[in-house]
């Protein structure tokens, strides 16, 4: 990994282990990585293994964990000292967590048979976590190899298109794509010379389902702009051009995650390059319901900047 990756994401990790007592946000650990929010979430989770507040919680909870051991202090105490806010928050996500009340792990801990093996157990599960940088040099040079096979980096200009959002499930944006199919096939807006592009506002392991914001576009020529839409669903936006990083997807759309995953802990962290502002862009390719083997051919652009530029 490089190693202005490594650190910010090291400055991240002992930011959050400094601040666990306080109500910690995405949007203040991606101002101390100096990602953008929308791209700090995603990076995490590829390089971590699990969204950046689910890693905070489990952080409090071990951190919990150690003062049931050692300390006599009332579980309100531990609630506040580990940033949960409240004694039902705690409770909670710690019966979630281990399936045991603070209180039952707190006497089963201190049973003088299970001493010694509590206190190396949650030694070693108490120090931060650094998968990020546990990779040979051999592998990751054989790595970079790979993904410059897979990966092409490329300027795309900036467009204007027809969208229509959907709010919920991305497994449900079919409604979108189906209401916008609709007004593009009146308009006579067909591939190739249109090209259709989801955006994903929002990243499924940090926000529900039900609010996971989607927008399905279609570019659309200029002297359409000027007469309007005439949909009520249907908007019009700007797409900024730029740099970007191309992957290309074939296979079912309910693996396109492992995409992202791809580029953003696989390419980006040894690429010499990092996300920008932009999102990214979901080139649609085929149609599912039409390809032989019912999978989803798309492009995946991410939007990248010089690393440190």
């Amino acid at each position: 990994m490089n190693d202005e990756y490594g650190n910010r994401l090291r400055t991240v990790l002992e930011y959050i282990e400094a601040n666990l007592q306080s109500a910690l946000s995405l949007a203040e650990l991606a101002e101390a990585s100096h990602f953008s929010k929308y791209h700090f979430v995603r990076l995490f989770s590829a390089l971590q293994g699990q969204a950046p507040m689910a890693y905070v919680t489990e952080r409090r909870l071990l951190r919990a964990r150690e003062y049931l051991r050692t300390t006599d202090k009332t579980m309100l105490d531990i609630a506040s000292l580990c940033g949960f806010g409240s004694l039902s928050r705690f409770n909670a996500a710690f019966k979630k967590r281990y399936d045991t009340t603070p209180s039952q792990m707190r006497r089963k801990m201190r049973q003088p048979s299970n001493l010694r093996q509590a206190d190396g157990k949650i030694r070693e599960e108490a120090a931060p976590m650094e998968s990020y940088d546990g990779t040979s040099n051999n592998h990751r040079g054989f790595m970079r190899r790979v993904w410059g096979m897979n990966i092409e980096v490329m300027e795309l200009p900036s467009c204007n298109v027809a969208y229509v959002t959907h709010v919920g499930s991305y497994l449900d944006t079919y409604k979108a794509w189906g209401t916008l199919g609709a007004w593009a096939e009146n308009h006579r807006l067909f591939p190739p010379g249109q090209q259709f592009i989801g955006i994903s506002l929002d990243n499924p392991g940090v926000v529900d389902e039900d609010g996971c914001r989607y927008e399905a576009c279609v570019t659309v020529p200029d002297e359409l702009l000027a007469a309007g839409s005439g949909n009520s669903q249907v908007a019009y936006q700007m797409l900024p051009g730029g740099l970007f990083a191309r992957y290309k997807f074939y296979d079912t759309i309910d693996k396109f995650a492992f995409a992202y995953q791809s580029v953003y802990g696989g390419w980006l962290p040894d690429s010499g390059y990092e996300p920008d502002d932009r999102h990214a862009l979901e080139f649609c390719m085929n149609n599912p319901a039409t390809d032989p083997e019912g999978k989803a051919k798309v492009d995946l652009y991410v939007p990248i900047r010089r690393l440190g530029g």
